[in-house]
């Protein structure tokens, strides 16, 4: 399913421009040259902007130096109204294959003593946005160079969203402006520090899970501690949601069903002998599945009132939809491991674990075929994980990112699959 090269074009008189010819150039070997002579600017690009992070929704910095790199390539970025994502066609076709990058950091201090160290107080690339977008900044860049050499098999498309992290996501923003329209099939990495530089790791089905965000506030009389049974103990009620609702939840469902209700923020008064009057618990809901995902948020509000109200207190819930389940499609990831099998070698090859991590990847995956895959950035000797503030990847994975991304785009342009 991967092929070995591109076709290019016989010039021979008598025949038509549309006749492949055997090609000279094998894709390993072009690869081999290509990286040679760039990946150091692949390490270059992705050190600017782990230098310069920016937040989701506002990434203009960071679409402007992508949208500056393709353009010295010869290539013509179209960048969407808000200036804070882009897409980017090469070649020609009606039917186009997809390559996605997200761009946005974290609200999280850099304290790596590195001379690519974030530049803005309270903002840095913890999850490696900065080298997914060097790798399709190199896979483009390849590309532009096979099209000028040999000519390409169809047309491919470079999506650089907004706005991952952050609700509402970029990937429907993107969709709006048309990085969808003609596409056949979309593919993505996300970095995995669990994995070493090397290593490529392939799901079929389910990768990660639906995630939403709920809120929940309570108001009632406060008073004295000492004299608990004159108020709305609030303390106690939004104790008993956080520790209940998760539990009761999960009773109600099939236990082959997954379902992670975790509260990240609680909120109730200041003093040790004052009841206070409002009390506020934050939690992310995480859930496998997208029938479950349809049925999860009436069931998790009526849990969470009933507990509410057994502990003498109303309360008022938002609920926010966040991002549906990655599901990669079957051919999509066969795609992936055939290409990482080739571009290096089976051992490289790993199966990727489902993940309670929510990905807005999965808005394109409801739309078109497509897959994600985890591209192993772990240093030797390191035990990090992503969202932390010290992370940071083996570089020597940008260069693997971009070789195994080109064998499976060129691969899904001439598979019947898509």
């Amino acid at each position: 399913m991967v092929p070995g090269a591109l076709p290019t074009l016989d010039t021979t008189p008598g025949k038509t421009a549309t006749e492949p010819q055997a090609m000279f150039t094998p894709l390993p070997e072009f690869l081999d040259g290509w990286l040679g002579a760039h990946a150091g600017e692949i390490i270059a690009a992705r050190r600017h902007i782990h230098a310069n992070p920016r937040l989701s929704r506002q990434e203009h910095d960071t679409a402007e130096f992508v949208a500056a790199r393709l353009a010295e390539a010869g290539l013509s970025p179209q960048i969407i109204p808000d200036g804070t994502g882009l897409t980017c066609d090469i070649g020609t076709g009606d039917r186009v294959i997809a390559i996605r990058a997200d761009m946005d950091a974290l609200p999280i201090h850099d304290p790596k003593q590195v001379p690519y160290r974030s530049t803005v107080d309270g903002v840095c690339h913890a999850c490696g946005h900065d080298a997914h977008t060097a790798i399709v900044l190199g896979v483009g860049r390849v590309l532009a160079e096979l099209e000028r050499r040999e000519g390409l098999p169809g047309r491919f498309r470079l999506v650089f969203q907004p706005s991952e992290e952050q609700f509402p996501s970029g990937a429907p923003t993107m969709i709006k402006y048309g990085a969808l329209t003609d596409v056949a099939a979309i593919f993505a990495f996300h970095c995995d520090p669990q994995f070493p530089a090397g290593k490529v790791a392939v799901r079929n089905g389910p990768l990660t899970a639906a995630c939403d965000v709920m809120e929940i506030r309570m108001h009632g009389r406060g008073g004295h501690t000492s004299r608990p049974h004159l108020t709305s103990d609030l303390v106690n009620a939004i104790g008993r949601v956080v520790v209940d609702v998760p539990a009761l939840v999960n009773r109600r469902l099939d236990p082959r069903q997954s379902v992670a209700i975790v509260f990240g923020a609680v909120q109730a008064g200041e003093a040790a002998n004052a009841i206070p009057q409002e009390a506020l618990a934050r939690a992310t809901v995480r859930v496998h599945g997208r029938e479950t995902w349809d049925m999860i948020p009436d069931l998790v509000q009526e849990v969470t009132r009933s507990v509410a109200r057994a502990s003498g207190v109303e309360c008022e819930i938002d609920y926010r939809r966040g991002v549906p389940p990655v599901v990669n499609d079957r051919a999509a990831s066969a795609m992936f491991a055939g290409a990482t099998a080739a571009a290096l070698g089976d051992e490289a090859v790993a199966e990727a674990p489902m993940s309670m991590g929510g990905e807005d990847f999965a808005y394109y995956l409801e739309q078109i075929p497509g897959a994600m895959a985890r591209l192993g950035v772990g240093r030797p000797g390191e035990r990090l994980d992503i969202h932390q503030g010290n992370f940071d990847i083996d570089e020597a994975a940008l260069a693997h990112g971009v070789r195994v991304m080109t064998h499976t785009v060129l691969a899904a342009a001439q598979s019947p699959a898509f």
